[in-house]
């Protein structure tokens, strides 16, 4: 999961309800489909819109249970937040309607893009394997439903949109919370990036072209490391920095791979959003940004609420729930508040160079493919 600290738990095989139906068409908009904006979403919980409802997995990786949603969604979608994510608000920014599920399009249009992302989903497939969608599996579903776009509209209008459309990431935080110490750090960056490399040409291949990124928050300020470090004796519950490190020599290592496939790849095209920048800002000085704590999560227990425990439905029973959550940066140990979440949305949509590059995303969606 996102800002995540791994749990012992029982191996489980991970098989994913058939992909067998593929939904409504507008077929009154088929015909301007080559022009139409489209979202295709891949990564983890930051991004995951309920796809880890449908797979044989834990209530480790699901969040489908009040209290989350509740400033949004009812019945509760299996956002792994109060309410919208950062996808949800950049589908409303471009004018498009909240980007489904890849299990959920059977029953909704998904010519406006497709929602891959699975909580607790990392670049490696070893990253809690058999109980997420790892990045490898996205893509293959996203091949699917390529496949499906060709077949109904047709090879050109198929390739224009896809050429069109937008491909957001958020990927790599699970790897890094699964540390492997066996490895030195730069050179699991490096297997991390190679794996998302690997999946990014691979959209390309099928005609992707325009692709948006976060980097990595500062994965030892979550309230989940906060209250590790707290019962690991530092009773000050400061942030763990080796969790940090290892997000800086990610995100170091982001940029550079995202520059050489511009190089290499014709066409390609790419924003970043610097989200440890970002987050930091806000960790450090939560007043400024209207926000009352960083430290503590609105649901949880534990020191800083920092156990992921909930609505009670995961290993740990016992939780406590905040009165407003709008004063909270983190609505559980590892996710942002929907008023966090949107925040930076905003920022990824108007934001300037010194937090997004080479484009945001306002000027990425209308730039020509």
């Amino acid at each position: 999961m996102a800002f995540f600290h791994g749990f012992v738990i029982v191996w489980l095989s991970l098989t994913a309800i058939p992909f067998g139906c593929l939904g409504s068409y507008d077929y009154e908009k088929i015909s301007s489909v080559q022009k139409q904006k489209a979202l295709f979403v891949f990564g983890d919980s930051f991004f995951d819109p309920g796809n880890n409802n449908y797979i044989n997995t834990t209530t480790q990786f699901q969040a489908n249970w009040w209290p989350y949603g509740e400033s949004f969604f009812n019945p509760p979608s299996g956002r792994f937040s109060d309410g919208r994510l950062i996808p949800d608000f950049i589908a409303e920014f471009a004018e498009l309607p909240l980007i489904p599920s890849y299990f959920a399009i059977c029953k909704d249009q998904f010519v406006h893009g497709v929602n891959f992302a699975s909580g607790g989903a990392g670049c490696l497939t070893e990253s809690y394997r058999g109980f997420v969608i790892d990045l490898k599996t996205q893509l293959k579903y996203f091949k699917k439903v390529v496949k499906d776009l060709k077949k109904k509209f047709g090879e050109k209008k198929s390739e224009r949109l896809l050429s069109n459309a937008v491909y957001m990431f958020s990927a790599g935080t699970n790897d890094y919370s699964n540390f492997n110490a066996t490895y030195p750090k730069e050179e699991y960056a490096k297997m991390v990036i190679g794996n998302l490399t690997y999946v990014l040409k691979g959209i390309y291949k099928e005609g992707g072209r325009k692709f948006a990124f976060l980097n990595l928050a500062p994965l030892g300020c979550a309230p989940s490391s906060r209250a590790l470090n707290f019962q690991q004796g530092n009773k000050s519950g400061n942030c763990i920095e080796e969790m940090n490190t290892l997000a800086k020599i990610h995100n170091s290592a982001l940029p550079k791979m995202l520059k050489h496939l511009e190089q290499q790849l014709p066409g390609f095209k790419y924003s970043l959003f610097d989200f440890f920048k970002v987050a930091t800002e806000r960790i450090d000085n939560p007043s400024k940004y209207g926000f009352k704590t960083s430290k503590i999560a609105c649901c949880g227990t534990g020191p800083f609420r920092g156990i992921n425990s909930c609505g009670g439905k995961r290993q740990v029973k016992e939780y406590e729930l905040c009165n407003n959550v709008k004063d909270y940066i983190f609505f559980d140990s590892g996710h942002l508040t929907e008023v966090a979440y949107q925040q930076v949305a905003e920022l990824m949509w108007n934001g300037t160079m010194d937090v997004t590059e080479p484009y945001n995303l306002n000027s990425f969606f209308n730039l020509p493919a």
